[in-house]
């Protein structure tokens, strides 16, 4: 836990809530963030966090529950995750006024042919990976919060509709992306999707299951198929984890490329995802040990900056789905928010499961 402070405390030294990049925003950069410190306020209560938090939402939504978002993409929809909290410590109507306009942008988004989302309009025709954590956990918070529970079967249909087009049954990993149309460059003309499996867009894919476990009722019937489909995403990546350094690359399943490297955002996810379904009892031992060896790995490659303050390095700045080149000659930059929000994430986690399985 004392990893996750030191992450926190490191960009709130640096940054005033309304000035984290980029600044002003409502942004899922900013969003990843604050939700990795909204679980460490929960196992800490040090309200220090909490009131970070609050900061971030007012200074961008108004006493009515206005603000401004991008209404045509389901990245816009993950910072809504910070709502709720606020909503049920203050009970202040601007929160859930600003959280049903969130629900309702899903009301306005363009379908594929199966009704799946598109990620954005400027991707049409498009499922990504990305958009089942963008948009699936807020759904499922939002249900819970506001009696809707017609918003885990579509949820549901998300998910499925990603395993059915994006998984490849050789690996048990899933494409990045799939273009219903076959339009794109990166486009398989037979299967529609692109050509490689993306390190963060796994770690999205298993961070959402992981929480959305959390979400639903265990007596759902949807709680078991996401069980068995959590299960088997864990066992595939296991299996791709660098055994020398405990990290993953930035393209999964092609470490014994010499362009490929070690990126950090994923692997934080992917020791998140882990160690959920080792709490939820899904994967064993085997499991258990990679998600240590990966959170071994992390702390190895920390660095501090002139300050003292913690900084994550070798986070892959944000990208669009194309092939292997485009992946592996990505820049890469240092505390992405995204990143060290996925650090947190991992290490409030992974702090408990180590207590228990010293």
């Amino acid at each position: 836990m004392k990893w996750a402070k030191v992450a926190c405390d490191s960009l709130m030294n640096t940054f005033n809530a309304g000035e984290l990049p980029p600044a002003h925003r409502w942004h899922y950069h900013q969003g990843v963030f604050l939700c990795g410190m909204e679980l460490l306020w929960e196992n800490v209560g040090d309200d220090r966090y909490v009131e970070y938090i609050q900061q971030y939402v007012d200074d961008l939504v108004d006493e009515y529950g206005n603000f401004y978002f991008a209404r045509d993409e389901l990245d816009a929809i993950q910072a809504g995750l910070l709502l709720f909290n606020l909503y049920e410590r203050t009970g202040n109507l601007k929160y859930s006024v600003a959280a049903t306009k969130l629900r309702n942008l899903m009301l306005t988004l363009n379908l594929t042919s199966e009704g799946g989302f598109w990620h954005k309009d400027k991707y049409p025709n498009q499922m990504w990976l990305d958009g089942l954590y963008m948009a699936g956990v807020f759904s499922l918070k939002y249900a819970n919060a506001f009696n809707e529970p017609k918003l885990r079967e579509t949820v549901l249909h998300q998910e499925r509709l990603m395993r059915k087009h994006m998984r490849d049954d050789q690996t048990g990993l899933l494409y990045h992306a799939w273009d219903e149309r076959r339009r794109m460059p990166w486009a398989n003309p037979e299967t529609g999707c692109s050509p490689e499996f993306w390190g963060r867009s796994l770690g999205w894919y298993g961070l959402a299951l992981s929480q959305f476990l959390d979400l639903f009722p265990e007596s759902d019937p949807g709680y078991s198929e996401l069980s068995l489909e959590l299960g088997k995403f864990v066992q595939a990546l296991v299996r791709y984890q660098d055994k020398e350094s405990g990290l993953w690359y930035q393209v999964v399943d092609k470490g014994d490329q010499p362009d490929n490297w070690l990126e950090t955002s994923g692997t934080c996810l992917f020791v998140y995802t882990i160690a959920k379904a080792v709490k939820h009892g899904i994967v064993g031992k085997d499991c258990l040990e990679a998600a240590k060896k990966g959170y071994e790995g992390l702390i190895n490659v920390l660095e501090w900056d002139d300050q003292g303050g913690l900084v994550l390095p070798d986070i892959c700045i944000g990208t669009s789905a194309g092939d292997y080149e485009n992946y592996v000659t990505r820049p890469t930059s240092k505390n992405d928010l995204h990143g060290v929000g996925a650090f947190v994430m991992a290490c409030v986690e992974m702090d408990s499961l180590i207590v228990s399985n010293p």
